[in-house]
């Protein structure tokens, strides 16, 4: 808010990060200028630079400095694999916890009408130049088990059918370690209509 005393200004620009009220924003805006300026400094600086030079990938729309990020630039990855997600985030939480190798397809959100949010603006545009290519075998929806993100992967499935290239959707269920008698209704259903063989 200009005008506001530059202190005021520190805290509310603190409030633009999610999860971040008002009292959190305070917080870390005193613990800068009490106990760590030079932090202060490096987190302006660096922050700075990654609005400037941080964009999207060509190929994938993951975040990247480059033209394309390294997943897509790494001639070692499957191409015959498409993995399709809706955040960049979620690209980095399945190459921490698994030993997936096929390519990435991020969408930077889910099809939502009533937010005016279609085809286009989550580029399905894009994704059917892609898969028109010939080179993607199996396309793996990875999309939030929400009512958007099922809707979305059905959409994409959808697309892909037109293309004859099949078309797999994460499993959703029981977390490992959970109980059932505290897991909600959802996931329950989920977990039943996923169910697979077990044995022979």
């Amino acid at each position: 808010m200009p005008g506001a005393p530059l202190l005021q200004q520190l805290i509310d620009s603190f409030c633009c990060l999610p999860g971040v009220g008002p009292k959190t924003a305070q917080r870390m805006a005193f613990h800068l200028l009490e106990r760590d300026r030079e932090g202060g400094r490096q987190l302006s600086a660096v922050l700075l630079q990654a609005m400037d030079d941080i964009g999207h990938c060509q190929r994938c729309r993951t975040l990247t400095e480059e033209a394309l990020c390294q997943l897509c630039a790494n001639d070692q990855r499957d191409d015959a694999q498409l993995c399709i997600v809706e955040t960049p985030a979620d690209v980095l939480a399945i190459e921490q916890a698994t030993d997936y190798r096929g390519r990435y397809f991020v969408l930077g959100g889910r099809l939502s009408p009533l937010d005016g949010i279609g085809p286009r603006e989550i580029g399905l545009d894009q994704l059917a130049v892609l898969l028109a290519e010939g080179r993607v075998q199996e396309l793996i929806l990875a999309t939030n088990p929400t009512v958007e993100g099922e809707a979305t992967a059905q959409y994409i499935s959808d697309m892909a059918a037109g293309q004859d290239i099949p078309a797999t959707r994460i499993a959703h269920g029981i977390p490992l370690g959970g109980e059932l008698e505290y897991i909600d209704g959802g996931t329950l259903a989920h977990a039943f209509s996923g169910r697979r063989k077990v044995g022979f």
